[in-house]
């Protein structure tokens, strides 16, 4: 015989499960931009991305192009998780995906993880061969055996050579003498 314990356990069960699946159904926030997903603006802020086929800045961060294949608006939104929020510091970036500093290849590394261009990170001479060869449409890694840095939609993501402490973005760009020209394929 059946008790009231066992019915109302028994009748909780499709309860429970239905909020589970429901809650397991909605959608990512853009708040999870920096862990691979990207906001509705396509990384940093302000709806939907920016008109053109270059990312602006606008206080500190990058805002995609609305016409950036999404990829590349997850790189960006990926940079703009670090940038400027974390300090500079040697070897940062290369133990863990998430550290409380980045060196230059931690940095791009970061960055391109997030577009899932990279699995782990990399030193800076690892990147002058990876990739392809010479300038790309949407992201240009400059690499030597001392430091790198990229060209993402038109603007520079560096750990030198911009405003503050750590990686982050500027609208100038450095002489590239003494690096190399690589991109990811298709991009």
């Amino acid at each position: 015989m059946r008790t009231k314990t066992h019915l109302a356990r028994r009748s909780a069960r499709p309860l429970a499960l239905a909020i589970a699946c429901a809650v397991i159904a909605l959608p990512a926030s853009p708040a999870l931009a920096g862990s691979g997903g990207i906001g509705p603006d396509g990384g940093g802020g302000g709806g939907g991305g920016v008109s053109g086929k270059n990312a602006k800045l606008h206080d500190g961060l990058a805002k995609a192009p609305r016409s950036a294949p999404t990829r590349v608006k997850k790189v960006i939104a990926a940079a703009n998780d670090i940038a400027k929020g974390k300090g500079y510091c040697m070897g940062g970036g290369h133990g863990s995906w998430h550290d409380n500093c980045y060196d230059c290849s931690g940095s791009i590394s970061y960055a391109l993880h997030g577009g899932d261009f990279v699995n782990s990170p990399m030193p800076s001479g690892s990147y002058m061969h990876w990739g392809r060869s010479h300038k790309g449409k949407w992201i240009t890694v400059y690499a030597n055996e001392g430091h790198m840095y990229a060209i993402i939609a038109g603007l520079r993501f560096d750990t030198s050579m911009t405003p503050g402490e750590g990686p982050g973005w500027s609208k100038n760009m450095r002489d590239n003498g003494g690096f190399r020209e690589r991109h990811p394929r298709h991009f």
